[in-house]
């Protein structure tokens, strides 16, 4: 299971999904550009303390990252408020891709048309959308426990 976001626009978002995967042991992918200056120095600052267990790739372009990531390879599923299938009924594969776009403009026509899977977390009447990361969680969240992906806690003692 990967995680990528397609050009965030906010630096305090990208840090917390570096530490979201660090956390859940998830590789997270960063598809540029950034609305934000990036480099590796900003990322590791981004992730704070978590740097040293996060994997964290940066790609120069959405061509680079699907150029990476072969179709056949991975199912790439992508997180959109203009999806009708919620998440809850959707089954994940420990290969899959789960790519979230921009907090401003979501993800282009070409990106959408990429895509294996298009979900939307279901929200109650009135809402907009939820932050980047707190779907992310929340999506991981249900994907790992279906392919039993979560992290095995450390001993303690």
């Amino acid at each position: 299971m990967r995680l990528a976001l397609f050009q965030p626009d906010i630096p305090q978002n990208l840090g917390a999904a570096i530490r979201l995967a660090g956390c859940l042991g998830v590789p997270l992918d960063v598809i540029e550009p950034c609305g934000f200056p990036i480099s590796d120095r900003a990322v590791r600052r981004a992730a704070l303390d978590y740097a040293p267990i996060a994997e964290v790739k940066r790609h120069g372009s959405w061509v680079n990252f699907r150029t990476e990531f072969a179709p056949n390879d991975h199912r790439l599923v992508l997180f959109t408020t203009k999806a009708a299938e919620p998440v809850g009924s959707f089954r994940f594969r420990a290969s899959d891709i789960l790519l979230f776009g921009r907090e401003s403009a979501g993800v282009p026509p070409e990106v959408h048309a990429a895509a294996d899977a298009r979900l939307t977390v279901p929200m109650a009447p009135g809402a907009r959308s939820l932050n980047v990361v707190s779907a992310a969680a929340l999506v991981l969240g249900i994907a790992l426990s279906q392919t039993n992906g979560f992290p095995s806690p450390a001993p303690t003692g």
